[in-house]
C-alpha cells in the first residue's frame, strides 16, 4: 500500500507569499497525520495472503507442504504488527503536556530507546537505539511519549535518515521547544546479511534544531551525555 509520507522537502524559493523554509525541512502536513487515509484502496486480507503464497512459490518452495500451510496467514499477521505505525497519528501521542515544571529550563534527554524498523529498499530490518532531547518552553511531554513516537515512525517502511528527521520534526512541530536533538545508531540487515555482508557495521544519523543547531556547546553537551563515561 502507498504511504502518504513524502521525501524531505527541498528548499523552495521565496515568492513573497509564504516564508522560505530551511533546506531539508519537513512539511508537517506530510507526516503528522496517520499515514493511511481511511478511504485509501487496500487489498483484502485474502489477496495479501495469496501474495505471500506466490512469493513462496517464487523462491522454489512448495506452499502446500505441512510446514507452510499457515505461513501466508502468519506473515500477514506479522505485517499488521510490524507496520502498525501507518495507522497511528504522531500528533496524538504528543498532544498532552504538563505545565508543572518548577521553572525547569534545561533540556530533557531520553537515551537508548530501542527500536526496530524496516528498510524501504529491501524490506529488511534495521534496529538500534534512538537518543532524543528537547529543551521545553514551560510545558513538557510524558517521557514514554517520545518512545512511542519513535515506534510510530519506526513501524513504517523507512530509511534511517528519514526516521531521524521525522522524529525531530514531529517534536519541533507539536511541542514548539527551543530546540530538538535526535541521534540514531542502527545496524541494517540489508547490509549485514546480504550484499556486502558486513556484520556489526553501525550507521549514525543526527538531526538538530533550534538551540542544538545554533549553539555548538549545547550540541556537544547532548552528545557527551549520550555517549556517557562508559561508552
Amino acid at each position: 500500500m502507498d504511504a502518504l509520507i513524502k521525501s524531505i522537502r527541498p528548499n523552495k524559493p521565496s515568492d513573497g507569499k509564504s516564508p522560505e523554509t530551511r533546506p531539508g525541512e519537513l512539511d508537517p502536513s506530510e507526516f503528522m497525520a496517520a499515514a493511511v487515509s481511511a478511504d485509501q484502496p487496500r487489498p483484502s486480507r485474502a489477496e495479501a495472503e495469496q501474495a505471500v503464497h506466490t512469493l513462496l512459490s517464487y523462491i522454489g518452495e512448495n506452499p502446500g507442504r505441512e510446514g507452510l500451510l499457515d505461513t501466508p496467514r502468519r506473515v500477514v499477521e506479522a505485517y499488521d504488527e510490524l507496520y502498525q505505525g501507518y495507522h497511528q497519528c504522531p500528533a496524538e501521542v504528543l498532544n498532552r503536556t504538563f505545565g508543572e515544571t518548577a521553572g525547569y529550563d534545561d533540556f530533557v534527554l531520553i537515551r537508548d530507546i530501542e527500536f526496530t524498523s524496516q528498510c524501504e529498499h529491501h524490506m529488511m530490518p534495521f534496529y538500534g537505539k534512538a537518543h532524543i532531547a528537547y529543551t521545553p518552553v514551560e510545558r513538557v511531554v510524558g517521557l514514554s511519549k517520545l518512545a512511542r513516537l519513535t515506534d510510530i515512525f519506526a513501524r513504517r517502511l523507512q530509511t534511517q535518515e528519514h526516521l531521524t528527521a521525522q522524529i525531530a520534526a514531529a517534536i519541533d512541530e507539536v511541542l514548539k521547544p527551543r530546540g530538538v536533538a535526535v541521534l540514531i545508531e542502527a545496524e541494517h540487515t540489508c547490509m549485514s546479511v546480504r550484499g556486502v555482508a558486513k556484520h556489526g557495521a553501525t550507521t549514525f544519523t543526527s538531526r538538530f534544531t533550534g538551540v542544538f543547531r545554533d549553539n555548538p556547546a549545547e550540541q556537544q553537551r547532548f552528545l557527551s551525555l549520550v555517549r556517557g563515561p562508559n561508552r
